[in-house]
């Protein structure tokens, strides 16, 4: 747990700190409108110095929300105050780049970043394909219906059905999304020529200035993969990863307080996985609050603080059900996923209380029984995108799917591969209930000017950083301060 005093960094700005905050835009033109939440989401990722982020709307926004692009690469979906929106993103769709204006010291934009940012999220991009919804929801009732009365390979020839088409979504980007991200770098690159600055400061997105963060979760499925737990954690001791085991709570194995110890004892963690691993939490709302208040006794009695649905089937919409700290179960792209859609971001955020751990990498069952891969090349291609962001390595490895000798020996070569990256490049391996507390500290941080330093304010700071987003050549390069920071 991120714990210690409240706490303020401060750094000498003599060279790091040129940012002059100028006052607010003065709303002498009719056609903007100012919503304070305009800069909440970009504001979240940053946590740059109060007001820096001056957005107004021009114009009034659609009633209508659809598809468009924010630049040559990044697709947005939502509703703008120009231009047309389309239904799909395989068509061919309208840049707004060139109506984002500046203004003053702020800018003019014809879309609400919040809620942009918020429709990737929470995959309301998704939830507009109704029709298709509806059908994969009945097709979905009937696989669970018969699942009883089928065996592995016929279950794997139907999710392979299922997947078939999955390299024609254009949208999100295989194989990890970043539109989020770029949304963000795109913003504050704007932001900074509005002000005149070529940098700006922030609370750098992990503890003692780590690159990036490493999470590795294994989700028991089986009483087999429940029997393969303690070999699973020696390998992952030898090669130095603490993970959390998501646990189900009923009907396929049992589970005792020695395995829970057992897990616990070792300094591993333990999360909930569904309530019986059917399929059907989401399936409808009475249920699903029938449901929930058993998940969250289980909860309550294994002492975990996170939860991951099963097949990761997913509405945020009804999370605030949760008495869990943090989700994780939201990928960041599910192409080949029973439930498609993506969370279109490698960092954690917040759906109303709960913290949600996006999953970023691909499954081991995907990878092995979906795609007939036995390499981690794949992997390796996901961890590149989310290291050139900074963002969070959220693996899902099953203790029932790398039994055999082949599939194992492509996990040992993920974690060797793994501690090799983490031997050259500064990663924080933890466990999800740390990012948890990490990430919850540091929403309540800011950074202020105080004569001539800047400072991290907030409570518990003793691991914060502060780090400074730079204009390179018109390229956003987000790095730790390098001067000594003083308490």
């Amino acid at each position: 747990m991120i714990t210690g005093p409240v706490r303020s960094l401060d750094i000498d700005s003599k060279e790091e700190c040129p940012l002059q905050l100028k006052s607010k835009i003065s709303p002498h033109e009719a056609t903007l409108e100012r919503v304070d939440n305009l800069s909440g989401a970009v504001n979240d990722r940053y946590r740059c110095p109060a007001d820096f982020f001056d957005f107004v709307l021009d114009g009034q926004l659609s009633s209508d929300g659809g598809y468009f692009r924010l630049g040559p690469h990044t697709t947005c979906y939502g509703r703008t105050s120009s231009g047309d929106r389309a239904p799909r993103a395989e068509s061919v769709l309208q840049d707004v780049l060139r109506e984002v204006k500046i203004h003053e010291a702020g800018l003019r934009l014809p879309f609400d970043p919040t809620e942009i940012i918020e429709n990737l999220r929470s995959e309301r991009y998704a939830s507009s394909r109704r029709m298709g919804n509806i059908f994969q929801c009945l097709l979905r009732r009937l696989y669970y219906l018969l699942r009883p009365l089928t065996n592995l390979t016929v279950r794997k020839q139907i999710q392979k059905f299922q997947a078939r088409n999955w390299r024609k979504v254009p949208f999100p980007k295989w194989p990890v999304d970043t539109s989020v991200e770029d949304i963000c770098e795109l913003l504050l690159l704007k932001s900074m020529e509005a002000k005149g600055v070529e940098k700006v400061p922030f609370v750098w997105f992990w503890p003692d200035g780590a690159s990036s963060c490493l999470i590795m979760t294994h989700d028991v499925e089986t009483e087999v993969g429940r029997n393969h737990c303690a070999d699973l954690m020696d390998v992952d001791d030898s090669l130095g990863i603490k993970a959390s085991f998501q646990i189900v709570p009923q009907n396929r194995y049992a589970v005792t307080q020695d395995f829970l110890e057992s897990i616990r004892n070792r300094g591993f963690g333990i999360a909930i996985q569904d309530l019986n691993h059917d399929g059907r939490l989401f399936d409808n709302k009475e249920e699903f609050l029938r449901r929930i208040k058993t998940i969250n006794r289980y909860g309550r009695e294994y002492g975990a603080k996170g939860f991951r649905a099963a097949i990761l089937y997913r509405k945020p919409e009804w999370y605030e059900a949760f008495e869990f700290a943090f989700d994780m179960s939201i990928p960041n792209v599910a192409h080949l996923d029973p439930q498609r859609g993506g969370c279109c971001t490698v960092m954690p955020y917040f759906i109303g209380n709960v913290l949600e751990l996006p999953v970023t990498t691909i499954q081991d069952y995907t990878l092995f029984h979906l795609l007939n891969e036995r390499s981690i090349d794949l992997w390796k291609a996901q961890v590149e995108v989310i290291l050139e962001k900074h963002g969070l390595m959220s693996f899902i490895v099953h203790p029932d799917y790398i039994l055999e000798p082949d599939t194992s020996l492509v996990y040992k070569g993920l974690l060797g591969y793994l501690r090799e990256l983490s031997a050259n490049t500064k990663i924080w391996a933890t466990l999800p209930v740390e990012v948890d507390s990490w990430w919850r500290a540091r929403s309540r941080m800011s950074v202020v000017k105080s004569g001539n330093s800047w400072r991290i304010e907030g409570d518990y700071t003793g691991r914060a950083v502060l780090a400074f987003a730079k204009n390179v050549d018109g390229k956003l390069v987000c790095e730790p301060a390098r001067a000594p920071v003083s308490v």
